[in-house]
């Protein structure tokens, strides 16, 4: 093959590789951290939404329901995620912790947060479950009696693969947006953007050093205010690094996944920090510094 047939080899060969891509995920519909002072939850779904649109990204959403009875206000989040053609899945009732909870108390906070998910859904699949806190217990015993009520119940388990700390921001946002500290709010986009690009690249590594290439990535994130303002910038980000969106189904479609999709399996690893750790390699460190963060506009 001479040096123009390589090139044009190489060119083909460059063009058929797959974009990576992530699937983005909501947790705490429909009221998430603290808001600065003129924004409401609507506004923050709505600015959330318009993004998701823009960038042709599916945005599938977590819902509390306690939420609703805390902050009313928020109600119309839910219809609006569901106007804009967006699905929602389950994050329990009140968003408590497995491992303070029995098995049967964390069950019924799944159980009761699905009439308003029937509802909402109107007959499309709404059987996915977010751990709060990504907790699955604090024994193996209460993590396989969760796994298998839900196995029972047709849920599959919303895995995180990339996740950069986001709601540690939102806090800090509205600290420094009621003071006024625009230099300091500044260095919060800063500090998100870096984050979201450095974990980014953490997540394609260890995809790569597990498997030899991307998997696809379900990222998570947070229903809050600073989001909602980083979101276009965000979406940016991710397609100047050559990322593509897809939804939550056909990223877990992969095998990776198979465990949590079908929790009726015996559990492996579906975080990429976890499968490391199982095959005793090493696990890079998370380069979001959150005690900064906790220490901004105080």
């Amino acid at each position: 093959m001479g040096a123009v047939g390589l090139a044009l080899a190489l060119a083909t060969t460059a063009q058929a590789a797959p974009k990576p891509v992530i699937a983005f995920t909501w947790d705490d519909l429909p009221a998430h951290s603290a808001l600065p002072p003129g924004v409401t939850r609507v506004q923050v779904a709505a600015d959330l939404l318009k993004a998701s649109a823009d960038a042709k990204a599916p945005a599938f959403g977590f819902i509390n329901g306690v939420q609703t009875e805390r902050e009313p206000d928020s109600t119309p989040v839910l219809k609006m995620w569901r106007d804009a053609g967006q699905p929602l899945g389950n994050h329990t009732w009140s968003h408590q912790n497995l491992a303070a909870l029995t098995p049967d108390q964390f069950t019924a906070e799944i159980a009761r947060n699905e009439p308003m998910l029937k509802e909402l859904m109107a007959g499309q699949d709404w059987r996915w479950l977010r751990f709060p806190f990504l907790s699955e217990g604090d024994t193996p015993e209460k993590r396989l009696a969760i796994r298998q009520w839900l196995a029972a119940n047709h849920y599959k388990i919303a895995s995180v693969t990339m996740t950069f700390d986001d709601w540690a921001f939102n806090e800090p946002y509205a600290r420094c947006a009621a003071k006024g500290d625009q230099a300091a709010i500044a260095e919060l986009e800063k500090r998100y953007l870096e984050g979201a690009a450095a974990i980014a690249d953490r997540s394609r590594a260890m995809a790569k050093t597990l498997y030899g290439k991307d998997i696809p990535y379900v990222l998570l994130m947070h229903a809050g205010a600073f989001d909602a303002r980083m979101m276009p910038r965000l979406f940016k980000l991710y397609r100047d690094k050559g990322f593509a969106f897809t939804t939550l189904e056909k990223a877990q479609k992969h095998p990776f996944y198979k465990t949590d999709v079908d929790p009726s399996l015996p559990p492996q690893p579906t975080t990429l920090d976890g499968a490391l750790k199982a095959r005793g390699l090493p696990v890079p460190p998370k380069p979001v510094d959150l005690d900064a963060l906790s220490a901004m506009c105080r």
